[in-house]
């Protein structure tokens, strides 16, 4: 007998019998409502060419970096799971042999998140009942090959199905926005918006980022050789990405938090030193901080919501980045500074009410230490959800213990899912929304909240509060 899928209807919900039933109650109300996904990065394409996906193994494996770095961890080549390399060595190219590696090892993802997001698209979007097996591999990608050139299946389709009321893409500064232009001229209802990403562009250690900041000015017809026509030129790209493709949000990656506070002639002659190619370390985390700084001066007067995700040690595998380049699992969190690097930036624009900056972090002690007291004293501040990985039960359970009693629901923001992996969208927020339900049924069941309150934050939780946030 084959051994089944079992997603059972309680999943996630606090064990004790009265705040489970608590839980159930809540989580009714807010199961079906529309998901609002403010950040992520599924790509623009696919619902503006509305093209079939390819393969089971280019849909679940090759773009999804927790499951190829799960699968390397235990010494799987990602040669071997189809990742294109950049250094020419050669790598496997028949689909089916990459699913039978990963249905081989599918049980190194018990009791993980991503094991949860995965048995809900083979299970609620495919309908397969047996778990993925060595025994079972062949069956899965002839049923999923199958499914995904039906019209249900199409890109459009499955955001119809999931009952997306609105995802936001992101992309480069550079990025001439074409699969979201084909979008708003194709006439479907769908609404896919962008978020303007500049790190490419503002950032002096980030590959040809001269070449870069030329191809700024060059595309907006800007004199980008001083600092003043280097900021008109991202006031321009800024803009742009709100006509063209609707962005409400930037977004900006960035190693620490660092913010500076410069005088006008010191970040001219800053920049002068960073695109003539000499850059030092020193300049360089001066400079991203000074531009953290400039953006949000931007967001006070064109109204785009800034998003921070610090604390990451991109690519600290150096092997693989060289083979592979960026984004290939290897990406480490690790301690970040909030309150030291954030007040050059909020002593300027802190308490003005027009900005609205979206705190992440990769580091949870800074929970209770640190963004939890920021974002419940400045106005200018909210708090992002539980990120990367940290967007798992357990850790979305500890983002609200510890940010709650500081910050209270109305300074966070909700969920998103922040995903390259679209179809596992409806899972995390399915994981969200029970989640926070367990977790308001106990503040119920110990008569910390009324019922009814309660009820009112799970659809802020589940809905509003991301919607409001990101001005969606």
């Amino acid at each position: 007998m084959t051994k089944q899928f079992s997603l059972h209807p309680d999943r996630l919900f606090p064990d004790a019998p009265a705040t489970k039933e608590i839980a159930r109650s809540l989580y009714a109300k807010v199961a079906d409502l529309p998901i609002i996904s403010p950040h992520g990065h599924t790509e623009p394409s696919w619902f503006a060419d509305n093209a079939p996906f390819g393969d089971p193994s280019s849909l679940f494996i090759v773009p999804d970096h927790y499951v190829h770095r799960m699968l390397y961890s235990q010494g799987i080549r990602l040669e071997s799971l189809g990742i294109p390399t950049i250094d020419g060595t050669e790598v496997e190219t028949d689909k089916r042999k990459i699913w039978r590696i990963f249905a081989e090892n599918f049980h190194l993802f018990r009791g993980t998140p991503s094991w949860l997001w995965l048995a809900h698209a083979f299970t609620e979007v495919f309908g397969i009942k047996e778990r993925l097996t060595a025994e079972s591999a062949d069956r899965y990608y002839d049923h999923i090959s199958e499914a995904l050139q039906r019209p249900e299946f199409l890109p459009r389709a499955l955001f119809e199905r999931f009952n997306i009321e609105v995802i936001a893409t992101t992309e480069s500064a550079l990025d001439d926005l074409r699969h979201h232009r084909k979008l708003s001229e194709s006439g479907w209802k769908g609404r896919v918006v962008s978020a303007f990403r500049p790190d490419a562009v503002v950032d002096p250690e980030y590959p040809n980022f001269a070449g870069n900041v030329a191809e700024l000015g060059r595309i907006t017809g800007s004199d980008v050789s001083s600092f003043a026509g280097y900021l008109a030129a991202l006031q321009n790209r800024r803009q742009y990405f709100k006509d063209v493709a609707g962005a409400t949000s930037t977004d900006h990656g960035h190693a620490t938090a660092r913010t500076e506070n410069l005088s006008d002639e010191d970040a001219a002659a800053l920049y002068q030193r960073v695109i003539s190619g000499a850059v030092s370390p020193a300049d360089a985390e001066t400079f991203r901080g000074q531009m953290l700084t400039e953006m949000a001066k931007m967001s006070v007067a064109d109204g785009l919501v800034m998003q921070i995700h610090p604390g990451a040690f991109r690519d600290h595998n150096q092997q693989i980045f060289a083979r592979y380049g960026k984004d290939k699992g290897a990406d480490i969190p690790k301690a970040t500074d909030y309150v030291n690097n954030l007040k050059p930036l909020l002593d300027r624009f802190g308490n003005d009410p027009r900005l609205t900056v979206i705190l992440f972090t990769l580091d949870e002690t800074s929970y209770a230490r640190e963004l939890a007291p920021l974002a419940g004293h400045y106005p200018a501040l909210r708090l992002g959800p539980a990120w990367w990985f940290h967007d798992s039960p357990e850790g979305i359970r500890r983002y609200r213990e510890q940010v709650t009693e500081t910050a209270g629901f109305y300074n966070t923001v909700g969920f998103n899912d922040d995903t390259r992996a679209f179809l596992s969208i409806p899972a995390r927020h399915d994981v969200a929304r029970r989640i926070d339900c367990g977790f308001l049924a106990r503040l119920v069941a110990e008569h910390r909240l009324e019922i009814d309150d309660a009820h009112e934050l799970a659809w802020e939780l589940a809905y509003n509060l991301a919607k409001t946030a990101y001005k969606l």
